[in-house]
């Protein structure tokens, strides 16, 4: 098979193929023979159709699937053999391809446009300078950090008279006959909107009451509807109703107290022994969670560093929105537009990280993904207030993630960035800065 490639202009050209009866007849009879083997047509035994017979009947969409199958496969290895950097995926040129006439036709052409990687420098410097931001750990921190896990591990008690913070339950009921009762009720004072009600509901006791409108006491319909047990359209029908709420139970938080007891429950068998080694293992937490943040800023601060050196580098723009659509069929031209830019600068951006991955030598170990799942999945217990879960727990979290290809993918690219950050820290010139956390976040506005 005869494949030539025109001139590259602006990133882009043109593959011809001609296929020649010799690139594709050996494989229609393989495909022929095979049919005949299988072929059922009445007047004949499986397996004894006349060859003929098949050719005529099935050859010419054989003979279709054979050249479409070749075409693929030729394509590849021209590329391959050539070492050519194709952004997407060759397209059929719509101007030059003729129609094929499989009828009458033994040789074929066809004509493929393509689109070609930019050269691009990427090469960093000690020149290049960038900050790496550690964020300070404060005394306030660590409180604040002890505070929260004392409020997750308390609990609720039962006490004698209400205030903001607490939980009322008890009964309502409709001020008017045949109205609306709701038992086992709870009321929040800390959202109710209404001062003066707030006000009359501070101080009361067990078994006593309070009249009220609740829906000038919240002013928020899905408040009011979560608190009288109804839909959220049937709140204007108690718009002007008074309700009497008879207290039965106020409960209200407590924290736990900071002694062996929490130590165990926030961190397990391995728990420090006395509120001074505590201390220090929650202060350690944080560092470490402010490593993990500082490595984060730092990361993405390389990564503009990197494709501020390449901005002025143009890809083929019309090429790729013509292969955007033929591959999203039901994207409209507003959708393209809208989020073509950004395509854009995510392709650049692989560009770049498969660049630096040859120049650093850097490859990605599977037990490095592994292990970087295992990161995400301690990261997702922790939001649920699982500090510390065991390993074969993550382990098992982690395979699990693992076995899907799009989060498989997407953390192959995680891992391949962090280690191109790691590389570039000991190319490009890192300025360290102590920053407070407060100076930190205003870095990400």
């Amino acid at each position: 098979m005869q494949i030539t490639m025109s001139e590259v202009k602006d990133l882009q050209a043109t593959l011809t193929m001609v296929m020649e009866p010799a690139d594709y007849e050996e494989q229609v009879e393989k495909e022929i023979r095979q049919l005949r083997q299988k072929a059922q047509i009445p007047g004949f035994r499986t397996g004894m159709v006349p060859k003929g017979l098949v050719k005529k009947m099935y050859g010419k969409g054989v003979l279709a699937d054979v050249v479409n199958k070749e075409i693929g496969t030729a394509l590849s290895k021209y590329i391959e053999e050539q070492k050519l950097q194709v952004l997407g995926e060759p397209l059929p040129n719509e101007e030059q391809n003729n129609r094929i006439d499989l009828d009458n036709d033994t040789t074929f052409t066809f004509v493929f446009d393509i689109a070609l990687a930019p050269e691009m420098d990427t090469k960093m410097t000690a020149k290049n300078k960038v900050n790496y931001y550690k964020v300070m750990v404060t005394d306030e921190m660590v409180d604040n950090q002890v505070k929260s896990y004392a409020a997750r591990y308390g609990q609720m008690e039962t006490v004698d008279s209400v205030e903001e913070n607490d939980i009322v339950r008890g009964s309502l009921k409709e001020n008017k006959e045949d109205g609306l009762t709701k038992n086992e009720a709870m009321i929040y004072p800390r959202y109710m909107k209404n001062e003066d009600v707030k006000k009359q509901l501070i101080g009361l006791k067990k078994g006593e009451t309070l009249v009220f409108n609740p829906m000038k006491a919240f002013d928020s319909e899905s408040e009011v509807a979560s608190l009288l047990g109804i839909n959220k359209d049937d709140v204007k029908n108690y718009a002007e109703s008074e309700f009497t709420l008879t207290i039965d139970q106020i409960q209200r938080h407590k924290d736990a107290a900071i002694d062996s007891e929490l130590f165990v429950k926030v961190y397990g068998d391995n728990a420090p022994k006395d509120e001074a080694e505590f201390r220090a293992r929650v202060r350690q937490e944080i560092e470490g969670n402010m490593q993990q943040d500082s490595d984060y800023k730092f990361g993405l601060d390389v990564k503009a560093a990197l494709m501020k050196k390449v901005e002025k580098v143009e890809l083929p723009a019309d090429f790729l929105r013509r292969w955007v659509k033929t591959n999203n069929e039901k994207m409209t031209d507003e959708e393209l537009d809208k989020n073509f830019p950004q395509m854009l600068e995510e392709l650049k951006w692989q560009l770049v990280k498969d660049q630096l991955m040859k120049q650093l030598d850097i490859k990605v170990e599977k037990e490095e993904v592994e292990e970087y799942a295992k990161k995400v999945a301690r990261m997702q217990y922790m939001q649920y207030g699982l500090m510390h879960v065991d390993d074969q727990y993550l382990t098992s979290f982690a395979q699990e993630m693992l076995k899907r290809d799009d989060q498989l993918r997407a953390m192959v690219e995680r891992v391949a960035e962090e280690k191109i950050y790691a590389a570039e820290r000991n190319i490009m010139k890192v300025e360290e800065k102590e920053v407070s956390q407060e100076e930190f976040n205003k870095l990400f506005a």
